[in-house]
């Protein structure tokens, strides 16, 4: 059955939160009607002209594409220039486009971490941060026998999540003290009866982004009429965002490097700067254009860097530094994505949603 294109929007943006784009770029919707029906979706690297007639082709609603369609500032859509004609075309066949771009490269999961995955990238890091989350340690205090509902429920919301493990919570048990008032309602003792009662020091942390609802559940679940909490901001790095990755891999030359790439990008040429035979562990990565972070590759103490889009002065300044740099190319580097975003929405949309990966090869560039 269609999904409305709101909701498969919301499907989108849980593996390509907005928030997390570079300010400079245009991501979400650029083209169709929100409350339009999706049936089949084509994911691609971008729309360009061919990828739009093998859209109209398969009888497709709505194009996912990687870079942007509209980048630049529109003064007008007409028919005499590229972008125009192709706005002008998705319009009459009722075709959307939604762009997930540099919020597709900062995400945990996205394009860059499966390029490192590709290269045997180990204990990952961001490359040039962008931006992280804040951060809140919650503390709950609940009678011992409620305090696996109620950490359930908070975990349930968001709470208690450190990079791969959830429901992160440390507890201790203490005694709590309360006395009613007449018009109070306790769960537990009487009216004008100083009362003392086994609680649990229950305490976890939470991202900005979740803390409301895990506050509401929390007091849902709560027995309390009252509850008692804390909440302080914290200052740890907890979860920190950013463009590229940086980490290591099994010990091999540069050489050995550039086939490995070549063979699971599956092209047939790299430009390569550096020894064939230096011996390679530290690598930093960054898919399309990265070539202005090879300085910050230099001073993490990296071996390699491996990106796209590097130009001769680029090249000649690694050279100088003595970084390594593979230039595996801005098409290579980042179509890989098309498969990844099209097994995500198959697995999210249950196949309500038919999704296709375009079958075009739309470099620009041939290899001679």
């Amino acid at each position: 059955m269609p999904r409305k294109l709101k909701k498969l929007i919301r499907n989108i943006e849980k593996i390509a939160p907005k928030k997390l784009a570079e300010k400079w770029d245009n991501v979400g919707l650029l083209v169709g009607d929100i409350e339009s029906d999706i049936n089949t979706v084509l994911v691609a690297l971008e729309a360009t002209s061919e990828v739009i007639d093998e859209a109209i082709d398969n009888n497709v609603d709505m194009i996912i594409t990687h870079h942007p369609l509209i980048f630049n500032k529109l003064k007008a859509v007409v028919n005499d220039n590229p972008i125009g004609s192709m706005i002008h075309k998705l319009i009459k066949n009722n075709i959307s486009v939604y762009a997930i771009h540099t919020n597709l490269d900062v995400a945990y999961g996205g394009t860059n971490d499966l390029l490192g995955e590709l290269v045997g990238l180990e204990n990952k890091n961001v490359l040039v941060p962008t931006m992280k989350e804040d951060y809140y340690k919650i503390i709950v205090y609940v009678p011992t026998s409620h305090k696996e509902k109620v950490m359930d429920s908070m975990c349930s919301q968001g709470a208690g999540h450190i990079g791969e493990y959830s429901h992160c919570t440390f507890q201790s048990i203490g005694k709590g003290t309360f006395k009613p008032s007449e018009e109070a309602n306790p769960f537990i003792g009487e009216s004008n009866k100083l009362e003392y009662v086994e609680e649990t020091k229950l305490e976890t942390i939470v991202s900005k982004n979740h803390l409301n609802k895990v506050i509401n559940k929390m007091i849902e679940s709560h027995p309390y009429e009252e509850v008692a909490y804390d909440i302080f901001k914290l200052e740890n790095n907890i979860l920190k965002y950013g463009l590229g990755r940086v980490g290591t891999i099994k010990e091999s030359t540069l050489e050995e490097v550039c086939k490995n790439i070549k063979d699971k990008l599956a092209i047939e040429s790299l430009k390569v700067v550096g020894n064939m035979d230096r011996k390679i562990e530290k690598v930093a990565l960054c898919t399309g254009s990265g070539a202005s972070f090879i300085e910050n590759a230099h001073r993490l103490g990296c071996d390699l860097y491996i990106t796209g889009d590097v130009k001769y002065h680029d090249a000649q300044n690694a050279k100088e530094l003595g970084i390594c740099v593979i230039d595996a190319g801005h098409f290579e580097t980042e179509n890989i994505v098309c498969d990844l975003v099209a097994e995500y929405l198959t697995k999210e949309l249950n196949n309500n949603v038919k999704v296709l990966v375009s079958k075009l090869n739309i470099n620009p560039f041939k290899t001679i």
